[in-house]
C-alpha cells in the first residue's frame, strides 16, 4: 500500500474562508429576517456583503486556481460560472413563492436553512482535503508587488471598470429604457430575461473558443460586441426585433468577465499570488458595478436616457480596446 503524504495545516486552508463564509451568510439572512428598522436592515446587509466577499466568485476562483491541475482548471472556472449563472434562475422564483405562501420573514428563514444545510456541509465535504498539484506549467515568478508595477495590470482594471459600469447601467435600466421605447412592459421584462440564459451560453462558448484563441482576444472581442450593441440600442430598439438583436448580442458577453478575470491574470503573471492580485482587481471592478446604477441615475437625469445608453456602450467598447492594447504591453517577468 502507497504511503499517503504527510498533510500539512496549509493543506487544509482551502475550505476555511468558505466554510466560514457559509455560516456567516446563514446567520447574515437569519438575521435580515428579524430586521426592525432601517439601521438593522444595513448590518444585515453588511454581513450579506462580508459573506458573498468570502463564498463568490473572487474566492472559489482563488480555490480552484490554487489545487486544481492546469488541464483541468478551464472546465472547473466554467462549471462553477455555469452553475453560479443559473442561480437567479433557481431562486429568484423560488423567493416569490415562498414570499406568497409564508410572508418574506418566514421566506427569509427558509432560505436560512438552506444556505446552513447545504452550502456549510459542502463546503465542510468538498474542501476539508484540498491541496495543490505537485508541478503547474503555467507557473511563472510573478509576485504581487511585481504585478502592481505592470501597466498591463492597470490596463485590465481600466478595461473591466469600465466593462462592469456598462453592463452594470445597462442591466439595471434595461427593463425602463425599453418601456420609454414604446414596449410594453411584458415584452420589456421579456427581453431582459434573456440575459441570464445569454451569459451562460456566452460562457460556454467564450470557455470553447479558449481552445483556438487567447482569452484576452476573445474578450476583447466580445466586449466591443456588447459596446456596439449597447451604443445602437438607442436607435435599433424601438422596434421589437432590433431590440431583441442587440439584447442577444449584449447578452452573449453578460457574464464573460467572470471566467475571463482569472484567464487572463493566469496567462499573464501565472498562479503565484493569483489571490491577492485578483482580489486587488476586482475590489475597483466591485466598486464599479455598485456604484454604476447611481451614477446612472443622475446621468439620466442630467442628459436623457438616451445619452446614458449610449455612454454606457461608449465605456464598453473602450474596455474591449484597452484589452485588446494588452499584446502591446508585455508583462514583467
Amino acid at each position: 500500500m502507497a504511503r499517503q503524504p504527510r498533510r500539512t495545516r496549509a493543506d487544509d486552508r482551502g475550505g476555511g474562508g468558505g466554510g466560514g463564509g457559509a455560516v456567516l451568510g446563514a446567520v447574515a439572512v437569519l438575521a435580515w429576517s428579524q430586521v426592525q428598522n432601517v439601521a438593522q436592515l444595513y448590518g444585515a446587509f453588511a454581513l450579506v456583503g462580508l459573506a458573498s466577499a468570502m463564498l463568490l466568485y473572487h474566492p472559489a476562483f482563488a480555490v480552484v486556481v490554487a489545487i486544481t491541475a492546469p488541464e483541468r482548471r478551464a472546465n472547473a472556472l466554467l462549471t462553477i460560472t455555469l452553475v453560479g449563472g443559473l442561480a437567479s434562475t433557481i431562486f429568484i422564483p423560488l423567493t416569490g413563492l415562498l414570499i406568497e405562501e409564508f410572508g418574506w420573514r418566514d421566506a427569509l428563514l427558509v432560505l436560512a436553512a438552506i444556505v446552513a444545510g447545504l452550502s456549510v456541509p459542502l463546503h465542510a465535504i468538498a474542501l476539508r482535503r484540498t491541496r495543490a498539484p505537485r508541478t503547474d506549467r503555467h507557473h511563472k515568478a510573478s509576485s504581487p508587488k511585481r504585478v502592481l508595477s505592470d501597466a498591463g495590470f492597470w490596463l485590465l482594471v481600466v478595461a473591466f471598470v469600465l466593462q462592469n459600469a456598462g453592463q452594470s447601467v445597462l442591466a439595471v435600466y434595461l427593463v425602463t429604457y425599453l418601456t420609454r421605447l414604446g414596449h410594453a412592459a411584458t415584452v420589456a421584462a421579456t427581453l431582459a430575461g434573456l440575459l441570464g440564459l445569454l451569459s451562460v451560453t456566452g460562457r460556454v462558448l467564450t470557455t470553447l473558443a479558449m481552445k483556438r484563441w487567447s482569452i484576452a482576444a476573445i474578450t476583447a472581442g466580445v466586449f466591443a460586441v456588447q459596446g456596439v450593441a449597447t451604443a445602437l440600442l438607442p436607435v435599433a430598439g424601438r422596434s421589437t426585433a432590433g431590440a431583441a438583436a442587440c439584447i442577444v448580442l449584449f447578452g452573449f458577453g453578460f457574464g464573460i468577465s467572470a471566467i475571463a478575470i482569472p484567464a487572463i491574470l493566469i496567462d499573464r503573471y501565472g498562479t503565484p499570488g493569483y489571490g491577492t492580485i485578483a482580489g486587488t482587481l476586482g475590489t475597483p471592478v466591485s466598486l464599479s458595478r455598485a456604484l454604476a446604477p447611481l451614477g446612472g441615475a443622475l446621468l439620466a437625469a442630467a442628459l436623457g436616457y438616451d445619452a446614458l445608453i449610449l455612454i454606457a456602450g461608449l465605456a464598453t467598447i473602450a474596455s474591449g480596446l484597452s484589452i485588446a492594447c494588452l499584446r502591446w504591453l508585455p508583462s514583467r517577468p
